[in-house]
């Protein structure tokens, strides 16, 4: 059994911020960009830099 920490991560193409694998997407991890449904729809890249 693998430790969450062990799981491989990857940074979201919309919000920018990491999720790891999870079982649903092992046939097609290579091909996975977004780290949720909501992020898939809106499909924004997050602003480059917002200080304040």
């Amino acid at each position: 059994m693998r430790r969450k920490g062990d799981l491989p991560t990857k940074v979201c193409a919309t919000c920018g911020r990491p999720f790891t694998w999870r079982r649903k997407w092992a046939d097609d991890w290579d091909e996975v960009r977004y780290c949720s449904q909501r992020c898939r729809r809106g499909r924004h890249p997050a602003p480059a830099g917002d200080d304040g």
